[in-house]
C-alpha cells in the first residue's frame, strides 16, 4: 500500500476565509497534517496561493472537497511525494 506524504497545490482562493482560516481548516483534517500556505498573486477579489501539505497519509479526496468548500479551487498539483510499502 503507498501513503501521499506530501501535496504541493497550486490554488485559487477568494480573500475568505483569510490565508490563517483556510491553513488551519486544512490542518484539521488529520492530526498529523502540516500546512505552509504562500501566497504569490492578490488581485481585487482572489488570491493566488501555494499549499504545502504534508503527513503520514494525506487524503487528497478529502482536501480537494474541503477546498471547494472554501470556494476555492485547485489549479495543479505542482509536487506529490508517496512512499511505497516496504516488503518483508
Amino acid at each position: 500500500m503507498t501513503t501521499t506524504r506530501k501535496i504541493v497545490l497550486d490554488v485559487l482562493k477568494p480573500h475568505k476565509p483569510n490565508g490563517v482560516d483556510f491553513a488551519t481548516a486544512l490542518a484539521q483534517l488529520s492530526p498529523d497534517y502540516h500546512v505552509r500556505l504562500s501566497v504569490v498573486e492578490m488581485d481585487a477579489k482572489t488570491e493566488s496561493v501555494i499549499v504545502v501539505l504534508e503527513g503520514k497519509n494525506i487524503a487528497f479526496d478529502s482536501v480537494s472537497e474541503l477546498i471547494k468548500k472554501m470556494g476555492a479551487s485547485i489549479h495543479s498539483i505542482d509536487e506529490v511525494e508517496v512512499h511505497g510499502s516496504e516488503t518483508i
